[in-house]
Formats: C-alpha cells, structure tokens, sequence
C-alpha cells in the first residue's frame, strides 16, 4: 500500500512533489485549482509536462487530483448546474494532462429533493463530462472520475454504498467511473469498520456491489464527530472517535494493499506532515499485525454490516457483474 497526502500545489504544480519529499508520501492528491471558486486555472503546457516529467524522474510518484468543492451535479438551477459540469470537465483535464491517477469528486447535493430525483441528471453530467475531453478509451480509464462518499449530511449525493453503487449504474457501469471512500465520511454516516470482522464485512461488500478494481483511493482521516453523527469533520490519525486500531483493521485488509491510502487531515495547521504520514503507515502496520495470517471473508453477506440507527443502506442487492477482480 502507498501511503501520503493531499499537498499545496499551486500554479506550478510542482511544488506538490517536494511537499511529498518533505513529508515521505509517495502519492499525492492535489487541487487543480482554487477548491472555492469557478474560473479555472490557465496552466501552459510546459507546465502540465513539467510534472509528468518531474514525477517520472521520483519512481512514477502517483497523483491524484480533487475536484472543485463548488461542483454541484445535483443542483436544482440552471445556471449552477452548468457551471458545475463546465468546471467539471475543466478539473478532468488538467488531472489528466499531468497523468494524474484519478479526479475525486463529491457529487454535490440535491438540496431535499430526494437522490432518486437527482440521479438521472447527475449520471449524464457525469458522461458528459467525460466526452467533453475527447480522449480515448486507454486515457479515460487510466484517470477515471472516482466519486466520493459522503458524510451523509443533508442531501448529499452518495452516502451509502447503495448511492455509489446506483451512481455508476446510472451512468452505464463505465471503466472511466470509480469510487473513492472516505473512512471518515464512511464513519460519519454510520458505516462500521472498526474491527476485523467489520472490515472484512466492508471489503467484501464492496467487491461485490461495485468491485474493488473500481475503488480508485482510499481517504483516511479519522473523525472530530461520532460514529453515525453525519457530519464531515476530519481529524488527525489517533486523535479522533476512530483512533487508529480501527482504522487499521481496514488499512491492513489484504485486499486493498493496491489501493493507495490518502491523508486529509489538519496536521498542525498546515495539513499532513511527515508525522502524520509516520502514523498512517502506523495504523496500517497495526492492523496487519492484528491480522496475522488471516484472509478475507469473502463469503461474508451483507446483513453482517450494522449501519447505525437511522442511517442509510449499505448497499443495493446483488450485482456480481459488476466485479472487476
């Protein structure tokens, strides 16, 4: 498993990479642009292959790129949900002109109008946006859209394995579509993993209702809010209602060694530090030694997930078609 952090970029692009130096990540995820607003940022070609070159030159450091918190693909206005998929389409090319590994994305929100009412349109923003680029099949899947979970506060597009899963659906079940989870959004909206049995449980569900070949990125931060409490609020590793044997009960499942592991945590004030990173490899080491030598359940079914009171489904029935593994 590859282990780092979201970095400051800037107009440069660069500067991500001795961020990953300074703090020993070898990945990144990065803003394309200002996370807070629409115009996109002009970068000149030299500067997209800079990058490319300058990650090649440290061992094919993996990038990430994260889309703009202003997208909305479930807005209800006009005006918004053209911006939203102009921006969208913006945010996806850049990530791929640097090689970028994925484009994570929080869907947006429909605002109370219901997630059945909104899917439709979010799906075909999501296609849209992926023609609008023009790439080829081999371009697309090595830098798909990786859709995120959410905390699962108000109408948040994508709280629940169910949502992810009819997400991608909706949109034709497309290689260039992923997921991304967030173990404190997972948390937030009262999805366990906080122990073996848990994990296993996590893990195995999502190979069969999405694919693990499709999870793109993990995002581990640890909470500031308790399990179930649907708010978004990240915290250190160790520091939160999670700590970091629960975490690495999910960190240290043999299945997901591939998946590379993503700090979005405060730090110090600045955003993850070295010390940060020490400590997600940390977590992950103790959840490998929790485990031994014992393998995954595969044959773990559903029911065995207790999602808080109140809280969403996990996920929708069957669909072993959609297993990439």
């Amino acid at each position: 498993m590859r282990f780092g952090a979201h970095v400051r970029a800037g107009t440069a692009l660069l500067p991500a990479i001795a961020r990953a130096e300074a703090i020993e990540a070898d990945v990144v995820q990065v803003f394309t642009q200002s996370p807070r607003a629409w115009k996109p940022t002009q970068y000149n070609p030299e500067v997209l292959a800079a990058y490319r070159e300058a990650t090649d030159r440290h061992g094919g450091l993996p990038t990430f790129c994260h889309a703009t918190y202003l997208i909305n693909l479930a807005s209800p206005d006009p005006g918004r949900f053209s911006l939203s998929t102009s921006c969208l389409a913006a945010n996806l090319a850049v990530a791929r002109a640097i090689g970028a590994k994925g484009l994570v994305l929080h869907a947006g929100s429909h605002l109370g109008a219901g997630f059945d009412t909104c899917l439709a349109q979010v799906a075909e923003a999501l296609v849209d946006a992926l023609e609008a680029t023009g790439d080829s099949a081999t371009v697309a899947a090595a830098c798909p859209i990786l859709i995120e979970n959410t905390a699962g506060a108000g109408g948040t597009v994508g709280r629940s394995l169910d949502e992810l899963t009819r997400l991608l659906e909706a949109a034709g079940d497309r290689p260039d579509i992923g997921i991304c989870l967030d173990t404190q959004h997972m948390w937030a909206a009262g999805i366990p993993f906080g122990s073996l049995k848990e994990a296993d449980a996590l893990v195995a569900e999502v190979d069969r209702a999405i694919g693990l070949g499709r999870l793109g990125c993990l995002h581990v931060n640890d909470s500031g809010v308790p399990f179930g409490a649907q708010r978004d609020r990240h915290a250190n590793i160790g520091e939160g209602t999670i700590g970091a044997e629960a975490l690495g009960c999910l960190l240290g499942h043999p299945d997901l060694d591939d998946v590379p592991a993503i700090l979005e945590v405060p730090g110090e004030g600045q955003g993850a530090g070295a010390k940060d990173v020490a400590a997600l490899r940390s977590a992950h080491a103790l959840g490998a030694g929790l485990r031994g030598t014992a393998q995954p359940l595969r044959d773990l079914a559903a029911s065995a997930l207790r999602p808080a009171p109140g809280s969403p489904k996990l996920s929708a029935g069957s669909n072993q078609a959609r297993r990439t593994r």
